[in-house]
C-alpha cells in the first residue's frame, strides 16, 4: 500500500513538472527544445518594447527565455525615452496593421497616447507573468560568446561581475544592434548605402511640462489655420509655425511643431526639440545632447509661454532620461528591404508582419526641414529581414533590422519592431522544435507557412493583399524609382512627385548635380543653366555631362540617343526645341545619365 502510494505521489511530480512549463497555454515544455548543458532556449538581449514582445512570445511559444535590459526598468524609448505617442501602423481606412500582441499592449495603456508609468509596469508585469521568462535588469550586454560563426551565448555585466549566459538561439533587440555587430554581421550606417555614412538625422529630447490649458489647445487647434493640426482629448499636435519660428541660442537645435501626449496626472509630454551633432552610438555625445538640450529649454519655456495659446502658465517638470533617435546601424540581412517595397506596397511570401507608416527622414544639421519620401498603404515585412548574414542562430529586431536607410524611414517606428518580436518568439519556437536553423527556414516554404499560421492564431494579421498606387502607371515612374532610392525625390504623403509641372532653373540644377554626386565620379557642378529651362538648354546640359561634345541640338539628340540616355519615349513628351520641358522629361534624362555613368 505504502508502494503505490509513493509512485501516486511521484506521478503527480512528473505531472506538475511538466504543466510548469507552460500547461493551460498550448505550449510545448522547453525540455523537449533546449540543448544539453545550454542555459536557456532563447536569449533576448534589450528591453525595449521590441525586446519585451520577442520574450514574451518566445516563453508563451513554452521556450526558457532570458530577457536582459541593461536599464533598471523596461519600456527603453517609450518609459525612459518618454515618447507616449505612438506611432500607429495603420492602412489609409484606419485600421492597425499591426494586431497580436502589440495590440495587447495598446488596449492595456489606453491607446495612442499612454501614460509612461502605466507602461513601465505593464512592460514588467508582462515579462515576469510568464513562467517561461527569466528577467534580468541592470544588467549590460558586454560582447558575444562565438562558435565559429555561430553565437551560442552572451557575456553580460550584472551586480558588477561579468557572467556567460548561453542559448540555442539568440535575438537581438538592441536599438542599434550591437550584439549582431559584435558578433560579425555586416552593416552599413545611416546613409552610407545612398552615399551619405555621414548624415546623421536629428535626435529628439522629450521634454515634460506642466500647467496647459487643455481646452485652449483643443480650440486653438481646431481653428489653426495650419494645415496638419488637431487635437484629441489625450493628444494634439500643430504649433507648426510657432515652433520653426523659434531661434535657437545652440546652432545645432532646431523646435520645429509639437506633437503632445497628455499624462494621467495632468502633464503633457512634448516631441519638438530636434538636437544635430549627436552621435547615436557614442555614450558621451548622447549625455553630451541631453546637456545641450537642457540648456536649451531655459530659452525655449518663455518663447513657448509667449507664443503658443494654452501654454501660457507652463513649467518645465523634466526632460526624458534618454534621447529620441531614429537611425544607427543597418544590419545586412537574407534580405534587404527597399524603399519601393514600402512605398509600392509590396507583399512578400515569407512575410511576418504587415505594416505601414510614412517614410520620414527627419532633418539633419544642415536642413531646416525633414522629408516624406512617400506614404504607402501597407507593406510586408519579410522573415528574411530579421536573419543577419554571416551570423548563424541569431535574429535581429527593432529599427536596426535588414532595411535599406530609406525604408527605414517608416519601418523603423516601434510597432513594426514589436511585431517582429512577436514573430521571432514564433519562429524560434518552430526552428528548436524542428531542429532548424534560421538559415534554412528562409528557403523551406512549410516552415514559413507553419510561422504564419501559428502568429495569425495568436492574433497576427497577415492576410495576403494587392495594392496598386495609380503614379506606378505614370510613363516616367521608372525615373522616380531610380532617383528616389537615392533619396532625391520625394512624394509626400500623398505621394505626388510634381512630374507634371513645368521645369524650373533650379530643379533641373539641383536635381542634376545631386544625382551626379552619388556616381563617385569627379563631374562638374552645372551652375549655368539658362533661365527659363527650354527643351535646347536641358539636352545641352545632358550632352555637356556625358561628356558629349558636339555641337547642335539634332546632333546632341542623337548622341544621346546612342548613349541610351535619351531614349524615343523620352522624345515623344518632348515638345517644341524652345518649349519648357516638364519635370518627367528632365527627371527620365537624369535617371538615365546617372545609369550610364555608373555603368
Amino acid at each position: 500500500m505504502k508502494n503505490r502510494t509513493w509512485i501516486v505521489v511521484l506521478l503527480l511530480c512528473l505531472i506538475a513538472l511538466f504543466c510548469g512549463y507552460g500547461c493551460g497555454k498550448d505550449a510545448k515544455p522547453s525540455d523537449s527544445t533546449i540543448e544539453s548543458g545550454v542555459d536557456y532556449d532563447v536569449i533576448v538581449v534589450g528591453g525595449d518594447p521590441e525586446g519585451v514582445c520577442a520574450a514574451v512570445s518566445s516563453a508563451r511559444n513554452g521556450l526558457k527565455t532570458l530577457l536582459i535590459e541593461d536599464d533598471a526598468v523596461l519600456g527603453g524609448l517609450m518609459t525612459l525615452g518618454k515618447l507616449n505617442f505612438i506611432d500607429i501602423c495603420e492602412d489609409r481606412q484606419g485600421n492597425i496593421l499591426t494586431q497580436g500582441l502589440f495590440m495587447e499592449f495598446y488596449n492595456a495603456v489606453g491607446g495612442t497616447a499612454f501614460d509612461v508609468e502605466v507602461a513601465k509596469e505593464f512592460f514588467y508585469d508582462w515579462v515576469i507573468n510568464e513562467e517561461n521568462a527569466t528577467l534580468k535588469l541592470n544588467t549590460a550586454f558586454v560582447e558575444p560568446v562565438m562558435d565559429g560563426d555561430t553565437i551560442v551565448g552572451v557575456v553580460v555585466e550584472e551586480n558588477g561581475e561579468q557572467v556567460t549566459y548561453t542559448a540555442s538561439r539568440i535575438i537581438d533587440a538592441t536599438v542599434d544592434a550591437d550584439v549582431a555587430a559584435a558578433a560579425g554581421a555586416p552593416y552599413t550606417v545611416a546613409g552610407e548605402d545612398i552615399g551619405m555614412k555621414d548624415r546623421q538625422m536629428g535626435v529628439t529630447l522629450v521634454f515634460e511640462l506642466s500647467g496647459v490649458n487643455w481646452d485652449a489647445v483643443v480650440t486653438h487647434l481646431e481653428n489653426d489655420d495650419n494645415t496638419g493640426t488637431g487635437a484629441t482629448d489625450k493628444t494634439a499636435w500643430g504649433y507648426t509655425r510657432e515652433g520653426y519660428a523659434y531661434e535657437p541660442k545652440d546652432s545645432l537645435m532646431r523646435l520645429r511643431g509639437f506633437n503632445v501626449a497628455r499624462q494621467d496626472n495632468g502633464n503633457v509630454l512634448i516631441n519638438a526639440l530636434i538636437i544635430f551633432g549627436v552621435d547615436p552610438m557614442s555614450a558621451e555625445s548622447k549625455a553630451n545632447g541631453i546637456v545641450r538640450a537642457q540648456k536649451e529649454l531655459e530659452y525655449i519655456l518663455p518663447y513657448v509661454r509667449e507664443n503658443f495659446i494654452g501654454f501660457e502658465d507652463v513649467e518645465l517638470v523634466g526632460t526624458a532620461e534618454q534621447l529620441y533617435i531614429r537611425e544607427s546601424r543597418h544590419i545586412i540581412g537574407e534580405y534587404q528591404l527597399t524603399i519601393d517595397d514600402v512605398l509600392e506596397n509590396r507583399d512578400q511570401w515569407d512575410k511576418i508582419a504587415i505594416v505601414a507608416y510614412p517614410a520620414d527622414i527627419q532633418p539633419t544639421a544642415g536642413q531646416t526641414y525633414g522629408t516624406v519620401i512617400g506614404s504607402p498603404d501597407r507593406y510586408a515585412i519579410p522573415f528574411r529581414s530579421i536573419v543577419p548574414l554571416k551570423v548563424e542562430n541569431m535574429l535581429v529586431i527593432g529599427r536596426s533590422a535588414s532595411y535599406t536607410s530609406l525604408a527605414a524611414g517608416s519601418a523603423r517606428v516601434i510597432p513594426v519592431g514589436m511585431a517582429e518580436g512577436e514573430a521571432a518568439g514564433v519562429v524560434s519556437a518552430y526552428s528548436l522544435e524542428n531542429t532548424i536553423s534560421y538559415r534554412d527556414m528562409i528557403v523551406d516554404e512549410a516552415a514559413i507557412s507553419s510561422v504564419q499560421k501559428s502568429l495569425k492564431q495568436q492574433g497576427a494579421y497577415l492576410d495576403d493583399f494587392e495594392v496598386h498606387e495609380a503614379y506606378m502607371d505614370h510613363w516616367a515612374y521608372p525615373a522616380v524609382k531610380v532617383l528616389r532610392g537615392l533619396g532625391l525625390m520625394d512624394g509626400g504623403y500623398s505621394n505626388e512627385y510634381g512630374l507634371d509641372k513645368l521645369l524650373t532653373n533650379g530643379r533641373l540644377q539641383n536635381l542634376l548635380n545631386n544625382t551626379m554626386s552619388k556616381t563617385g565620379k569627379e563631374i562638374e557642378k552645372v551652375l549655368d543653366v539658362p533661365s527659363p529651362v527650354t527643351n535646347n538648354s536641358l539636352i545641352a546640359v545632358a550632352a555637356r555631362v556625358a561628356g558629349v561634345t558636339i555641337e547642335g541640338y539634332d546632333n546632341q539628340i542623337a548622341a544621346l540617343m546612342d548613349l541610351g540616355i535619351l531614349t524615343d519615349e523620352i522624345l515623344q513628351h518632348m515638345g517644341a526645341e524652345n518649349e519648357t520641358p516638364m519635370v518627367a522629361e528632365a527627371a527620365m534624362i537624369i535617371a538615365n545619365l546617372y545609369t550610364f555613368m555608373v555603368q
